[in-house]
């Protein structure tokens, strides 16, 4: 790649962006904390600019995907070990790509701004559903990543991850680790799962689930015996419950209760707040651990009781997200008035 394209990704490194965002008539964009924000001293892109930049950090067989469909998720490792996740489009005529840029490390479990006896607990589990949920950029991945090398340093099984793209790699430490991508390894996400049943695996990374089929591999795999991570697009673990379940056909709804009850492990939903001084944020996150009342709940249609058990097993790890933006207040990160921007 050029020197222009070399000091954008260095940039976004060195100024501890999680994007960057290129289209024309419009210069590099990087977000910062969660502000979106031009990149200073960089002149305004051309469709020739942005083309240029995205054919130099992607493969070949990949451009021709992009011509082809107009869209584009692909991956590239940069040294020092830091992953982007890129997504190139097409807009108004021309191209455009959003970057994101991934740690190139895992967290210790102090560092994730979650409850630790929560992540240890979650670690030991070998079976169930594992749901990590919230907007983009809420550091979904992060979290699941962060745990599944903690299983990856301390038990001897095999891991396997379904992604699109592959974001944190995994080099086999005490476990078996296999990862696919979608679209260079495997066609999609359903077939991908399905012969994962033949696989052997202990413990199943899902990047999404994206669609009813995908839910139902999920919760199969989760039945059987494995302990399988999932992501959603939901803020709540009311909000979680109830998608899952209204995915599948009327018919259908009240075997998935039964099946998600006697499945899910915990749902954690994340946000991240930005700090009042603008130099870091924190996350807070709504955690249910489905014990056997959360289960009966979820059999019986009930789960808008769910709510009530977080607010009562605060010392067991679980929490709503107005005690997890209280707790965020008292350490002084962020204001009541901020807080008040992201209740439900």
């Amino acid at each position: 790649m050029n020197e222009k394209t070399q000091e954008l990704l260095k940039r976004l490194v060195a100024e501890n962006g999680s994007d960057l965002h290129l289209a024309a008539n419009n210069p590099p964009m990087i977000r910062i904390h969660g502000k979106l924000v031009p990149m200073e001293g960089q002149f305004v892109l051309s469709g020739d600019d942005t083309w240029a930049i995205i054919s130099q950090i992607v493969q070949a067989d990949e451009i021709q995907e992009l011509e082809k469909t107009g869209e584009l998720d692909a991956a590239i490792e940069l040294d020092g070990g830091y992953r982007i996740r890129i997504n190139a489009y097409r807009q108004q005529d021309t191209y455009a790509a959003a970057l994101r840029l991934l740690p190139n490390r895992f967290f210790e479990f102090k560092e994730l701004g979650l409850p630790i006896n929560v992540l240890e607990h979650i670690c030991q589990l070998h079976a169930g559903l594992v749901l990590v949920t919230g907007a983009t950029s809420s550091g979904k991945s992060t979290t699941i990543a962060s745990i599944v090398n903690r299983i990856n340093q301390e038990r001897y099984c095999h891991i396997h991850t379904i992604e699109d793209p592959v974001e944190y790699r995994h080099r086999s430490l005490r476990s078996f680790v296999t990862q696919r991508e979608i679209g260079r390894d495997t066609v999609t996400f359903v077939e991908a799962l399905r012969r994962s049943m033949r696989e052997d695996p202990d413990v199943i990374v899902i990047g999404e689930m994206r669609d009813l089929e995908t839910m139902s591999a999920a919760l199969t795999l989760a039945e059987t015996g494995h302990l399988t991570f999932a992501t959603l697009h939901t803020s709540t673990a009311i909000q979680t419950v109830s998608r899952i379940v209204s995915a599948f056909p009327a018919a259908q709804q009240p075997q998935i209760r039964v099946q998600l009850a006697s499945t899910l492990q915990y749902a954690i939903c994340q946000k991240l707040i930005p700090w009042d001084n603008g130099k870091g944020r924190s996350l807070v996150a709504e955690i249910l651990y489905v014990n056997s009342a959360v289960r009966a709940m979820i059999r019986e249609e009930k789960s808008h009781q769910i709510n009530n058990v977080m607010q009562t097993n605060y010392d067991k790890g679980m929490r709503t997200l107005d005690q997890s933006l209280d707790d965020a207040i008292k350490q002084g990160h962020i204001s009541t008035k901020t807080a008040q921007l992201y209740r439900e």
